[in-house]
């Protein structure tokens, strides 16, 4: 049984969440210092690419872009999807 493929994806998981975490939490900053913003399209793209950890994390510990249900509801389809992705990695491998 050959892990490999289960683990790279992982890893990119954990580093695009990385990525989305710290958007979120430099837009956060930058909306309370009335700064340029990272666009809405930019932080649900990094959650639908596997950063959905991430961006649900950020959304929570920075409390950012939580009344926005369309925040919500990508960010949590995008994290089934991820999940299921990584089931049939594993089912497959």
């Amino acid at each position: 049984m050959d892990l490999r493929p289960c683990y790279v994806y992982l890893i990119y998981i954990a580093l695009i969440s990385l990525a989305a975490f710290i958007a979120y939490g430099a837009d956060k900053r930058r909306s309370v210092k009335s700064e340029w913003r990272i666009s809405e399209k930019a932080l649900l793209l990094l959650s639908l690419l596997g950063g959905a950890p991430g961006g649900l994390l950020g959304m929570k510990l920075f409390r950012h872009k939580t009344r926005h249900w369309y925040f919500w509801a990508i960010n949590v389809l995008a994290l089934i999807l991820h999940i299921s992705v990584f089931s049939a990695l594993l089912i497959k491998f």
